[in-house]
């Protein structure tokens, strides 16, 4: 497998310098046409603006592409890109097709890549109904395996969190929140649920990830960073259009990795389009925070 990485971030990570991750499924699959190309270009930007070098990653022309330059994100940004997760990265690399990377497959890549920090929207987890389902996030046991830092707003709403938040438990995945007790729940501050540690700053971050390197722990460390209450979903708006769209997912029979765009989709309908901006404003905000435990981390004594 050839692992194609761009002058810039080949150059960044040689000189140690700050350089973040950053997942195309958010581009092909998680925002509408056509301004999910305008979005990934501010992503990128917001992440420059902060201190470091952006580094989006996918699957094109039968290679990792470690860093996009315009055009490839105008491919991931198009129709008929397929949704890749770890599991998937051979048979799409093999098959020449374009292929956007998932929280567990850029995760993946961005270790073997060699880059810390990982910023995305929110983590995958465990599916409501999962005792009968079995239906759990491959997110979430890559990131049992995976030591980079990936800064989130949780994980999606639509899923069960206490039973996510005991999973990651009982896979040692660290979690502390970013200037909050809460863990909070993607388009809303706050999930009604509590993280075990709160953290205040991007240079105490990027110390906890030095101690964990040289404890050699091998699982990731999830920084959860919630949007600001005035720029969260309005929690009644959301809790109506999560029942309803939970119920025409069951009436729809859409099942698997199709279930998050089919609900992602229903709320950015069903809240004219609320919904879409929060997840705009929580990917930026995340990005940027990644940008900022990136640098922190660069410059720590070797």
């Amino acid at each position: 497998m050839e692992l194609t990485v761009t002058p810039e971030v080949a150059g960044a990570l040689a000189a140690g310098d700050p350089v973040v991750a950053l997942e195309s499924t958010i581009i092909s699959h998680g925002l509408p046409r056509p301004d999910n190309l305008r979005v990934a270009r501010e992503i990128e930007g917001t992440v420059r603006a902060a201190g470091a070098v952006p580094a989006t990653i996918a699957v094109l022309d039968g290679t990792v592409r470690v860093g996009l330059d315009d055009a490839a994100l105008a491919t991931i940004a198009g129709p008929d890109v397929a949704k890749v997760s770890v599991r998937d990265l051979a048979i799409a690399l093999i098959r020449g097709i374009p292929g956007a990377t998932t929280v567990a497959s850029t995760a993946y890549l961005a270790d073997l890549a060699g880059i810390r920090v990982f910023g995305t929207g929110g983590l995958g987890g465990v599916h409501r109904a999962a005792a009968e389902s079995y239906d759990e996030s491959a997110d979430l046991f890559t990131l049992a395996e995976t030591p980079v830092t990936v800064v989130c707003a949780g994980v999606k709403s639509i899923l069960d969190v206490p039973a996510t938040l005991e999973r990651l438990e009982s896979l040692s995945v660290g979690l502390v929140g970013y200037r909050t007790d809460r863990f909070p729940g993607f388009y809303r501050s706050d999930s009604g649920q509590p993280v075990p540690w709160r953290v205040d700053s991007p240079a105490e971050i990027a110390e906890i990830m030095a101690v964990r390197n040289r404890l050699a722990q091998r699982q990731a460390l999830v920084v959860a960073n919630p949007l600001p209450e005035s720029e969260q979903l309005d929690p009644r708006l959301h809790d109506r259009v999560l029942a309803t769209g939970l119920a025409e997912l069951s009436a729809s029979g859409v099942r698997g990795k199709d279930v998050t765009p089919f609900l992602l989709a229903y709320f950015h309908e069903h809240t004219a389009g609320a919904s879409l901006a929060a997840n705009v404003r929580l990917v930026l905000g995340n990005a940027e925070l990644a940008a900022r435990i990136a640098a922190a981390y660069a410059a720590l004594p070797r």
